[in-house]
């Protein structure tokens, strides 16, 4: 005698084709199987989560809750914006593009120099401040049209052979290819952001009565902490005799000298120092500037920079006219927000002032409309 199943008895487990006996066997098309087993299903658990049955919570949007939010968020934003633009106004800076494509700029002598134009081209460039700098004063170097966030440029660079590691100082990354090697030694440091590394020198002095004082300009303290003390160290060894540190590699093709001579001081040579740290940062834009070096002030009844004139005296080494760059200095002060940026007082003093128009036109509009009747029924 043949037995069908049903369509809903297959899907409640039962095997296909079989017929059921006494003692928990199949006997059927479908193979034999031990009974006893927990019957599958593909039916969610009784919870709450899986039952989508968790509580919610949804605003309902009416005027009174949309209009003051409106009107909150425009008084906090424009105060807000307000305060950061007038401090940033009140950073003093100044900047001297010193490119050299002028032909009236004491530079443009120097404008097609070469990486290793031996003695350097030098130039002057006189200034005047017309304000005082009363704080501490950052002195920057800028240049333009320069893609240090091309995808090539910024792969091509070992960080574990930055970190120390002797293996990789002989042994650089094939990431820094074409710069990995030369005249078959390891290039340390490898890689194309080393290769191009800034190297003017800037010279800043005070002119007064035609006497020329020195400022003093502070090279230690520009850096990362985090990259002078963690990411960038010496090879291990002797860290006294960076000479031997380093034996048995070159130095990059564009340099003039090798990493181990960049200073005189121990704490500031090699792979700490911290002009080199402050390069291997690489900029998200074309037009940057990074932190050269420090002027700080003495004390506090004198500003940092008078006003007067001064004279800034280049090395000038980095060329930059065969990509039509420019190379700028820049003298800064800071405040409690950084350097100057008007950009985020105007964002939030725009944010704040869009948010409290809305605010009385949606007032307006729930004045003049929000009573009217809203019945659909039609009158008699």
């Amino acid at each position: 005698m043949a037995v069908n199943y049903s369509a809903k008895e297959e899907a409640d487990g039962h095997p296909s084709g079989g017929v059921g006996v006494p003692g928990g066997a199949a006997v059927g098309g479908g193979g034999g199987s031990s009974g006893g087993g927990a019957v599958k299903t593909r039916k969610p658990d009784n919870t709450a989560f899986k039952q989508q049955r968790l509580p919610a919570w949804q605003p309902i949007l009416t005027a009174g809750t949309v209009l003051p939010a409106f009107f909150i968020i425009g008084l906090i934003f424009i105060p807000i914006g307000i305060g950061i633009f007038v401090t940033s106004n009140n950073i003093r800076e100044y900047e001297i593009d010193y490119t050299g494509t002028e032909p009236s700029s004491p530079c443009n002598k120097c404008l097609n120099v070469s990486w290793d134009s031996t003695p350097p081209c030098t130039c002057t460039i006189n200034f005047t401040l017309e304000h005082s700098f009363e704080s501490n004063v950052f002195m920057y170097y800028g240049l333009s049209n320069f893609y240090q966030n091309h995808r090539r440029y910024v792969k091509s660079r070992d960080d574990s052979q930055l970190n120390g590691d002797n293996s990789s100082l002989l042994n650089p990354s094939k990431e820094c290819e074409p710069y990995r090697t030369n005249e078959d030694k390891p290039i340390a440091p490898c890689g194309a952001i080393a290769n191009s590394m800034f190297n003017d020198t800037l010279e800043l002095y005070r002119i007064d009565n035609d006497t020329r004082t020195p400022i003093t300009l502070i090279k230690k303290g520009i850096a990362w902490w985090t990259d002078k003390n963690v990411k960038f160290r010496n090879p291990t060894g002797d860290g006294n005799n960076l000479t031997a540190l380093f034996q048995g590699t070159t130095k990059p093709v564009n340099w003039p000298k090798p990493v181990y001579m960049l200073d005189s001081e121990p704490d500031n040579n090699g792979f700490i120092n911290e002009d080199f740290i402050v390069w291997m940062r690489t900029a998200a834009l074309p037009t940057f500037r990074k932190l050269y070096r420090l002027i700080e002030r003495k004390n506090n009844l004198q500003p940092t920079l008078q006003a007067g004139n001064y004279s800034l005296e280049i090395a000038y080494n980095y060329p930059v006219h065969s990509f039509d760059g420019r190379k700028r200095m820049i003298l800064s002060t800071i405040s409690w927000m950084g350097g100057k940026n008007p950009f985020l007082g105007i964002a939030y003093i725009t944010v704040g002032s869009i948010c409290f128009f809305l605010g009385v036109v949606l007032l307006i509009i729930h004045h003049k409309y929000g009573n009217r009747n809203t019945s659909a029924d039609i009158p008699n």
